[in-house]
């Protein structure tokens, strides 16, 4: 069951859209204000969000370009405000959609069908390793649902081992598959983005082979 996230501070509206989508088969989770919506959102998952501009604490352009940073959840805008710049402004903070109130939940459920279609299509091209998606087309790598940002060569790094899973890679042939048969530097070098590769994917992919090099390890 897909789960959608409401953020509306208006309770009728959101009273109105849980029974309306859970009659369609969607799970929802409501929150009043921004804080309380972008902290939800932080610590549940979500497949889609619905998210009301005027908001208390926290207005709706914030969370949106906020969660676009950090991950790829679809998020819809619903407004009462109609002026085609706030459109323009908030299709390009990354909102997959905008829809003006008052608009009708059958419209909506479709333009959330839609959405979540596309999204479901695009996954065809996502490589899933353990919590890790990656998008070989745009380089985009999430983790946990949350985008993470990778330097080239960290990317390509990753990228590399995965390919080789399980298997003891030795640096210097990681450096010339990598790199390329010209670099002339220290092969420490791939100790530095190994580390860093740990902090942002986790600790348990990358594994240490004594006297080698490292594996990525899955099972």
């Amino acid at each position: 069951m897909k789960k959608i996230l409401i953020i509306e501070d208006e309770k009728e509206i959101r009273n109105i859209l849980r029974v309306y989508l859970n009659a369609c088969g969607y799970e929802v989770e409501e929150a009043e204000g921004g804080e309380e919506g972008i902290n939800l959102f932080y610590a549940k998952t979500f497949d889609l969000v619905l998210l009301d501009v005027m908001l208390p604490k926290k207005d709706g352009w914030s969370i949106c370009r906020e969660i676009k940073q950090y991950s790829s959840v679809p998020v819809i805008i619903m407004t009462a405000r109609t002026d085609e710049n706030d459109e323009v402004f908030g299709l390009e903070l990354g909102a997959d959609d905008y829809i003006t109130k008052p608009f009708s939940n059958k419209v909506l459920v479709a333009r959330i069908k839609t959405i979540l279609k596309n999204r479901e299509n695009r996954k065809e091209d996502i490589l899933k390793v353990g919590n890790i998606e990656i998008n070989d087309i745009s380089h985009t790598v999430n983790v946990n649902g949350r985008k993470v940002e990778l330097a080239p060569k960290e990317y390509e790094i990753l990228m590399y081992m995965i390919k080789n899973s399980n298997i003891a890679l030795r640096r210097e042939k990681m450096l010339v598959e990598i790199w390329g048969y010209d670099f002339d530097g220290s092969d420490r070098i791939i100790d530095v983005h190994i580390k860093n590769l740990r902090k942002k994917i986790g600790e348990e992919y990358i594994k240490t082979v004594r006297n080698i090099g490292y594996k990525f390890e899955i099972d």
